[in-house]
């Protein structure tokens, strides 16, 4: 059975040489050691983007595309990604010092702080207004039973 298979698939390919060299390259395939992704810098970006635009002819963009092994996504993601630079360019530019997060954060925990001091201050008052009824109703208060023990 195999030798019937490899005598097909011998005459399909026509000499031996041809199925020497198909063999060879099943058997050996180029692997990676590491993938990687492609980078494009800025120009290569625009360059290929401007080349897109060229691209009027049905079937060219396409070709392209092809052509340089990237994807029509990466086209309309890297126009985007213009059309945002441009907008960020031409926006008002804020005026002044820029603000310090460490200053945000002292300021943060000043805020804090004197919020937990209020309701400290609260606590205290309502801890005295205690003591006060305890003594007025003649009840041990806390001091009295640790005074005791």
């Amino acid at each position: 059975m195999t030798s019937l298979l490899k005598s097909s698939t011998h005459g399909l390919l026509g000499s031996s040489s041809e199925a020497a060299s198909e063999e060879a390259r099943r058997s050996d395939p180029e692997v990676v050691a590491i993938a990687r992704r492609r980078q494009f810098s800025g120009s290569e970006k625009r360059r290929l983007l401007a080349e897109a635009e060229r691209c009027k002819d049905a079937g060219t963009l396409g070709a392209f595309l092809r052509r340089e092994h990237i994807y029509s996504s990466m086209i309309s993601g890297w126009r985007k990604q213009i059309g945002m630079a441009n907008q960020a360019a031409l926006a008002p530019k804020r005026r002044g010092p820029k603000p310090d997060a460490s200053a945000r954060q002292i300021q943060q925990l000043e805020r804090d702080n004197a919020r937990l001091r209020h309701k400290l201050e609260r606590a205290e008052l309502i801890i005295d207004a205690q003591k006060k009824l305890c003594v007025a109703l003649g009840l041990p208060t806390a001091d009295d039973r640790s005074g005791d023990a």
